[in-house]
C-alpha cells in the first residue's frame, strides 16, 4: 500500500471515530436530558413499589427514565439536593422543609404533593385512648418537627393541652396534663419498637408500616382538617430548577390514578394520596 493510500485510510479512520463520538455524545446528552434522579428513604418496600409504579408511568407516558438514590437518615436527602447530587427528593412535609431552609440557608421548594401519612397512637396495654392509665409513659419522636406533630395528636386525643397559638410544640408547651402522662422522646424510628415498654406511642405512618402495626388497631388517629395541609409530603426541588421539564413530567407521572391505586394497594390507610385531598 502506497504512502498516500495509508494516509487516506488513517484519515478515514479518524473521521469515523469523530463521527461515532459525535453521535455517542448526542445519544448520551439526549439520555441525560430524559433522566431524573430521585432521592427517597431506604427501607420501605411499599414506598419502593409506589415509586416503581411512578417510574413505569414516567417512562411509558413521557419517555422519562427515573433513577433512585436511597438514604437512611432524614438529614441526607436535602443535603444531596442542595449540592445537586440528585434532581429532586420525596420524603418530607412542609414544616420539615421550612426548618431545613432556615437552618441551612437553602432554597428548596415543593413542586408537587404526594401523600399524607396520618400519625396514630398505638398501645399494647390499652384498647382505647380513654383507658390509658394515669402516669403512663408515652413515647414521641425526638426531632422538633415530629415531636410537635405528636404532641398536637395527643392534644386532639384529649390527653393533654398545649399553649394557645404555639406552632412548634415541645414538652415545655404543655399547659395541662390531667393524667400526668410521662412524655418520653425517642428517635422516630424507635417509637414503634418502644411499645413493649411503655403505655402508648405516637408513631409516624411510615414507621408504623415498617413495624407491621395494624392502623385499624390504633387507639387514636390524627384527624384531617385544614391544619393537616402542613403534614402533606411532596416532591421537592431546588428553587432555580422548579420549572425543569423533567421535574414537571415526574410530578405528572406521580399524580395519576395509577399511583393512587398502587398507594392503596401497598399501604392501605397508612398512606393517602394527597394531591386531590379535600380538607375541611
Amino acid at each position: 500500500m502506497s504512502k498516500a493510500a495509508r494516509r487516506l485510510v488513517w484519515l478515514g479512520l479518524i473521521a469515523f471515530v469523530i463521527v461515532m463520538g459525535y453521535f455517542s455524545f448526542r445519544r448520551g446528552a439526549a439520555q441525560q436530558k430524559n433522566t431524573i434522579t430521585v432521592g427517597i428513604m431506604a427501607g420501605s418496600k411499599a414506598e419502593q413499589q409506589i415509586w416503581d409504579s411512578v417510574a413505569h408511568t414516567a417512562q411509558q407516558k413521557y419517555g422519562l427514565t427515573v433513577k433512585f438514590q436511597r438514604f437512611t437518615d432524614y438529614s441526607q436527602p436535602n443535603a444531596a439536593l442542595a449540592n445537586h447530587s440528585i434532581d429532586v427528593n420525596a420524603f418530607q412535609n412542609y414544616p420539615f422543609l421550612a426548618l431545613w431552609n432556615q437552618k441551612h440557608h437553602d432554597h428548596i421548594v415543593a413542586v408537587g404533593d404526594t401523600i399524607i401519612e396520618p400519625m396514630r397512637i398505638y398501645s399494647y396495654q390499652s384498647k382505647d385512648v380513654n383507658a390509658l392509665p394515669s402516669g403512663s409513659t408515652v413515647t414521641v419522636p425526638n426531632d422538633a418537627n415530629n415531636e410537635s406533630r405528636a404532641l398536637f395528636v395527643l392534644q386532639s386525643a384529649g390527653l393533654l393541652k398545649l399553649k394557645s397559638n404555639v406552632k412548634l410544640a415541645d414538652a415545655r408547651s404543655i399547659v395541662s396534663n390531667p393524667r400526668n402522662l410521662k412524655i418520653k422522646e425517642v428517635d422516630a424510628s424507635q417509637t414503634a419498637r418502644s411499645l413493649n415498654d411503655v403505655g402508648a406511642a405516637v408513631v409516624n405512618g411510615n414507621y408504623a408500616q415498617t413495624a407491621s402495626l395494624d392502623p385499624h388497631k390504633a387507639i387514636f388517629t390524627e384527624p384531617f382538617n385544614q391544619n393537616s395541609k402542613q403534614w402533606i409530603n411532596f416532591i421537592a426541588a431546588n428553587r432555580e430548577n422548579r420549572n425543569d421539564p423533567r421535574i414537571k413530567k415526574l410530578v405528572k407521572a406521580y399524580q395519576t390514578k395509577a399511583t393512587a391505586k398502587k398507594i392503596k394497594q401497598v399501604s392501605g390507610i397508612n398512606q393517602i394520596p394527597a394531591w386531590n385531598l379535600k380538607l375541611k
